[in-house]
């Protein structure tokens, strides 16, 4: 008797959170063209970002929720014994908010407190896509090192999110827009 109650409420379940489960088109944002070079006696980092939007997020952007993007980036030693050590570790934050009355975007970087406006959205997020000569160390304080690892993350901050939207996107494929960890090894 216990088995098939058991059985009879695991189906229900599956079918509950199968659409949860089924593997939509893939939104995650993408990292490429990482490079490193010296500007003004520090090693400065650049890389392209490419932020698809997906239907749900465009929407809410139409509507005026605003969308945090962090991107996360980490200068590492690398070790065969213990973790890797961390040199350094630097959050860039950009909102990407629509302006029904204007018609326009505004991108705000929340580090530099930098305001960008723009017609469109492509141009928008062609600005947060670029990242260029970003200082991230003295050239001085790696004197020693040969090899390093360059970790970076885009992250869409969900919990920036007005309250009522969390839920919703936490659970729909379509709010999963942040990337992986991308490593990227670099020598001297």
């Amino acid at each position: 008797m216990f088995n098939r109650v058991a059985y009879k409420y695991g189906f229900c379940l599956a079918l509950v959170l199968l659409p949860l489960l089924v593997v939509a088109e893939d939104f995650r944002a993408s990292i490429h063209g990482i490079s490193m070079s010296v500007k003004n006696h520090f090693y400065a980092l650049s890389a392209d970002i490419d932020y698809p939007l997906s239907a749900k997020a465009n929407e809410a952007l139409q509507n005026g929720v605003p969308l945090y993007w962090d991107i996360d980036i980490h200068l590492q030693r690398p070790r065969h014994i213990l973790w890797d050590k961390s040199l350094v570790a630097k959050k860039l934050r950009y909102r990407l908010q629509y302006h029904a009355l204007l018609n326009m975007y505004r991108v705000i970087d929340e580090n530099s407190g930098e305001i960008h406006n723009f017609s469109t959205l492509p141009a928008a997020l062609e600005l947060m896509s670029s990242l260029r000569d970003v200082p991230l160390l003295e050239e001085a304080a790696l004197v020693q090192e040969k090899q390093l690892l360059i970790a970076l993350r885009v992250e869409l901050d969900r919990n920036a999110l007005p309250l009522p939207l969390r839920p919703i996107a936490y659970l729909n494929r379509q709010w999963y827009l942040s990337s992986e960890w991308i490593l990227w090894p670099w020598t001297k």
